[in-house]
């Protein structure tokens, strides 16, 4: 996930509790808001959203989480930031939020419901970028835009978190470039793999055990792809400076997919992650294009899925 104004080239390539301004209007027809207004300086970038009409949300500017009602958007800073960045979220099952930690090098696992750190894992130091994370049935994993690795926090029974990690060294077709590389992260449809888009070579690799092999999309390439999500056998992946979202059929093991869709949106404001609710997706509009300022706004904006 291109993560900061201050990359932005290699990319592209104190808040209120309240949100700015009022969400969308909400129909009849379609009750939740279809536009989320984010508070002013508080830098989007990674989006996770559970069971429930809720989103996490982290800040760039200093790591603060915001929980954010999609009926009413309505929403309040949780957790307070550590002074460096929050990147890719996950919510799992277990109500515990995956924060990856960017140029902090690190992660951190908060409990979703009162903010509360369980857990942190310090990766690396400095030149790391820790961008984006999936929670599998066993595991944690993190991408470093930075390193040819994956970071894995193997849970214990009951997902009980390690107090230790491992590195997982990336080898086969994934070779480190200049710029940002491996970026956001996924399960193939199947579960028995993984899913990592390259974001300067625009590869998609699949992953087992550090085995990478570019995944064979007919063709198409994934250039400033950011965030990934999976829903069946349907992948989205979010190309944050062309304000698109490719859409892909996969076939099970995720080793071949089919383009079969892009959507793009006029509210589209360089876009980096995304996260499902119902028959919508829901974007954090990043607006690396524009400077990053304490009066900044930012939102977050939902278009039908595909």
């Amino acid at each position: 996930m291109s993560r900061m104004s201050g990359v932005l080239a290699a990319v592209v390539v104190g808040l209120s509790l309240v949100a700015a301004a009022p969400a969308s209007a909400a129909s009849a027809h379609d009750p939740l808001p279809t536009e989320l207004p984010l508070p002013n300086g508080f830098r989007p970038e990674g989006i996770a959203i559970g069971s429930a009409p809720v989103a996490y949300l982290g800040s760039l500017a200093d790591g603060d989480l915001l929980r954010l009602d999609l009926r009413t958007g309505k929403g309040e800073v949780f957790s307070q930031g550590p002074g460096t960045p929050s990147v890719g979220l996950k919510v799992d099952r277990r109500g515990r939020l995956f924060v990856a930690g960017g140029n902090g090098g690190d992660a951190r696992v908060v409990d979703a419901r009162n903010g509360a750190i369980l857990k942190s894992y310090k990766f690396a130091g400095p030149g790391a970028f820790v961008n984006d994370v999936v929670v599998t049935d066993d595991a944690a994993y993190f991408t470093d835009s930075s390193k040819a690795l994956l970071y894995k926090i193997a849970f214990g029974p009951h997902g009980r978190l390690p107090d230790t990690y491992t590195a997982v060294p990336l080898t086969g077709d994934f070779v480190l470039n200049p710029g940002f590389n491996a970026n956001g992260i996924a399960e193939t449809p199947d579960g028995k793999a993984l899913l990592v888009v390259q974001s300067n070579t625009g590869q998609l690799h699949r992953v087992v055990d550090g085995v990478t092999k570019v995944v064979d999309l007919g063709g198409e390439v994934l250039t400033a792809g950011d965030g990934l999500l999976v829903r069946g056998r349907t992948l989205y992946v979010v190309r944050n400076a062309l304000n698109t979202v490719a859409v892909f059929t996969l076939d099970r093991a995720g080793t071949s997919g089919k383009l079969v869709a892009k959507i793009t949106d006029p509210r589209f404001d360089v876009p980096t992650t995304v996260a499902a609710f119902g028959n919508r997706l829901y974007l954090p509009n990043a607006r690396f294009t524009t400077p990053p300022t304490p009066t900044t706004t930012y939102n977050v904006v939902a278009v039908p899925n595909r």
